[in-house]
């Protein structure tokens, strides 16, 4: 899933505007996505390319590989073709696309077969598809065709089906650059009488084909690949809309699957639930933990089991997200919604506790935050322990830390022993930025509470033993009380920022580890 592309005010993504402002000074690009050679993916793009010349734009032949196919080759008629160049390698000439002949011509839109071909040595790209993006970056609109075997975040899948490793690849982020992506389906029974008239190769070549290649289980699968890599790349558009309009989700336009994790041994029982959901729904889907200030207090146990369930959810296929962030169905319900997600996974929180009087569990908050998006609430037994309430106690309520109180009041006995020796010298109301320090050196060290602990034990010392009148609580003077509630407001503001630096330098370590441990 992407990440988060719309601010929570709900103004439109600036990543969303930028992709659109950079698309429309680039030309525009459009792929004839089949399943397997001879669907017909040239001869639509040379029907497509015939109707544009009849729009009155300025279309011109790249290059267009016929194979010999009769119906093809007559659609050429009529066509402006741009000269190949021939390239010398090896003692053989070769004849590949020019580039420099089609960017002198500058046309409105080129046809380009073949995208994922190699060139020539000596050519100035080394894949046709460079030569496709400079083209696209000069401002020329390109048609072009591409099997999905060429694919690479496919080649291993195609492998496996098909028992034969594709060495020529386009990577998917061409396929990302696409303004459109046109499927050319052919069922496996139509392509199989092709072959047997002799529409797609020679004769001797085809049956070569049709025992290795060309099997209808191969077909079928092949096929179904392109469906769904169409389907992606339309949702993946729909998605860059909405963001770049300000459109909050979710549409149920296709269907998007999220789980919350945390540190709990049953959140790899969610991660599979999770994977099955969206097996059914076959959609895509993506496993998130919320790394909220208080994560830095996780055991080494707790981090690893966070991070074999995000290591569990990409093996299974999903994606593995960690979001930073202060309140855990604040931040789901932002990416949810960002990300257009329509289906969000959850443990279901624990039994009623006295607690439930004045906080509501995650799962309530989810569910009261969500709006459109269906929430799946999955109960489990107590000593599986992944609840909402259990994510939410990690988030707001660490346990006592007793040394660091008591080596925050060794701070505070420190800056006393150091105002005594200084009063001799100081202004009284100069000794209390000595006891600020003790608050700050407990803030960094040891996080929030120990800090406005130390913050009350050094209003308490300065109060006692160097306000007017000295070694009681009380106090004579105006202006002292005002130093004194001055003091606690300044103490309490400066190890509260602190704290909250220290937590925020903590988290992005403890991102790190996690990381670590993933790849």
């Amino acid at each position: 899933m992407p990440d988060d592309n719309r601010d929570q005010a709900g103004r439109p993504s600036p990543d969303a505007l930028l992709e659109k402002a950079r698309a429309e000074t680039r030309g525009r690009l459009k792929i004839f996505l089949g399943a397997a050679p001879g669907v017909g993916k040239t001869y639509e793009m040379l029907i497509s390319g015939r109707a544009k010349i009849s729009d009155g734009l300025d279309v011109v032949i790249g290059v267009v590989e016929t194979h010999g196919r009769k119906e093809t080759e007559a659609l050429l008629a009529g066509f402006e073709i741009i000269p190949r160049v021939k390239v010398s390698y090896r003692g053989q000439t070769l004849e590949e696309m020019d580039l420099d002949g089609i960017l002198a011509r500058r046309p409105d839109l080129v046809l380009v077969d073949e995208l994922a071909h190699t060139n020539a040595e000596g050519s100035r790209h080394p894949k046709r598809y460079l030569d496709v993006k400079e083209l696209l970056d000069r401002g020329i609109d390109v048609y072009t065709t591409l099997n999905i075997q060429h694919v690479e975040s496919l080649n291993d899948v195609v492998s496996q089906i098909t028992r034969i490793r594709v060495r020529e690849t386009v990577p998917d982020s061409i396929i990302d650059l696409a303004d459109d992506v046109e499927i050319i389906d052919l069922t496996p029974d139509d392509l199989i009488k092709r072959l047997h008239d002799g529409k797609v190769y020679m004769p001797k070549t085809a049956e070569r084909a049709l025992t290795n290649y060309f099997t209808p289980g191969n077909l079928t699968a092949l096929r179904e690949l392109a469906l769904r890599k169409t389907a992606q790349r339309v949702d993946d558009q729909l998605l860059t809309h909405m963001q770049a309009h300000a459109i909050s989700g979710p549409w149920a336009a296709g269907e998007r699957v999220l789980v919350s994790v945390d540190h709990h041994p049953r959140s790899a029982s969610l991660v599979r639930y999770a994977s099955r959901m969206a097996s059914r729904l076959r959609a895509p889907w993506a496993a998130v933990y919320v790394e909220t200030s208080r994560s830095i207090n996780l055991t080494e146990t707790e981090r690893d089991t966070v991070a074999d369930t995000l290591r569990l959810a990409e093996q299974l296929g999903g994606e593995a997200i960690t979001i930073p962030g202060r309140e855990v169905a604040e931040e789901l319900v932002r990416h949810a919604t960002a990300n257009n997600v329509t289906h969000i996974v959850i443990g279901a929180p624990k039994k009623p506790t006295w607690r439930d009087w004045w906080s509501r569990s995650i799962t309530d908050e989810l569910i009261r935050k969500t709006g459109e998006i269906s929430v799946h609430v999955i109960s489990g037994n107590e000593k599986d322990g992944t609840t909402a309430r259990g994510i939410r106690a990690a988030a707001t309520s660490p346990q006592m830390d007793l040394w660091a109180y008591l080596l925050a009041t060794v701070y505070v006995t420190i800056a006393l022993g150091v105002s005594i020796v200084l009063d001799q010298v100081l202004d009284v109301r100069n000794l209390a930025l000595v006891f600020l320090m003790a608050v700050l050196t407990s803030a960094v060290i040891h996080g929030l509470r120990p800090a406005l602990y130390s913050c009350i034990l050094s209003a308490l010392s300065f109060n006692f033993f160097f306000l007017p009148p000295r070694y009681t609580l009380t106090i004579s003077d105006p202006e002292s009380v005002l130093a004194l509630f001055f003091f606690l407001g300044v103490a309490i503001i400066a190890s509260n920022l602190t704290a909250t630096v220290q937590r925020q330098a903590a988290a992005a370590r403890q991102r790190a580890r996690t990381t670590e441990d993933l790849y």
